[in-house]
């Protein structure tokens, strides 16, 4: 199962890849959109490692969370950015982000097998923050579809590399114990506490 599931996310993951010369006019109409969209979570180390520690999570917990847990951020993410675009104001929003850093990571550090519900409301409360800055940091001159769209392919595709980090992380796991993929979430934590101190 594990094998498929590897597959796929490669499989996912070159698709997506594939497609993004289509865009290589930036400046003209819904590419300029997308492609400002897409490299907004790209660009900044905590939106990286927040997406990462969903799929490192998502490994953890098993079974529907491979794709229930990414699937919960990107919609709450999406809702943010709508409040973001609209100009609804959202207090702390760089404290969200660094925060869910060091939750997220610290969640999959110490191992805790967190029911799924309670995972994807935990990830959810944080995609908002994401999204709303991603809304809020939207060029004026962008199609508010196509950047949305664009942050969210880039989301889903770090929430990809998590999976396979985190397959990978149990692999390793089977002969090293579960301290693999949970050293992987320590090191998030450790990143989130300097973007908090920082």
């Amino acid at each position: 199962m594990n094998r498929r599931l590897s597959r796929a996310l490669l499989a996912l993951a070159a698709f997506a890849g594939s497609s993004l010369p289509a865009f290589a006019h930036p400046g003209i109409g819904g590419a300029h959109g997308f492609a400002h969209g897409f490299a907004h979570p790209l660009g900044g180390l905590d939106h990286t490692l927040a997406m990462v520690a969903v799929g490192l999570l998502a490994v953890q917990i098993g079974g529907r969370a491979l794709w229930m847990l990414p699937a919960a951020f990107v919609a709450a993410m999406a809702a943010g950015g709508a409040l973001g675009v609209a100009g609804v104001p959202l207090p702390f929003v760089e404290i969200g982000i660094a925060g869910s850093v060091l939750v997220l990571g610290a969640v999959v550090a110490f191992g805790r097998a967190l029911p799924l519900p309670a995972a994807m409301a935990l990830a959810a409360v944080f995609a908002v923050f994401h999204g709303h800055a991603h809304g809020t940091e939207m060029p004026a001159d962008a199609s508010g579809l196509a950047y949305g769209l664009g942050f969210m392919v880039a989301t889903g595709l770090l929430h990809t590399a998590g999976l396979a980090l985190g397959l990978a992380a149990g692999r390793l796991a089977e002969r090293a114990g579960p301290a693999a993929l949970r050293l992987g979430g320590a090191a998030i934590a450790v990143a989130g506490l300097g973007l908090i101190a920082g």
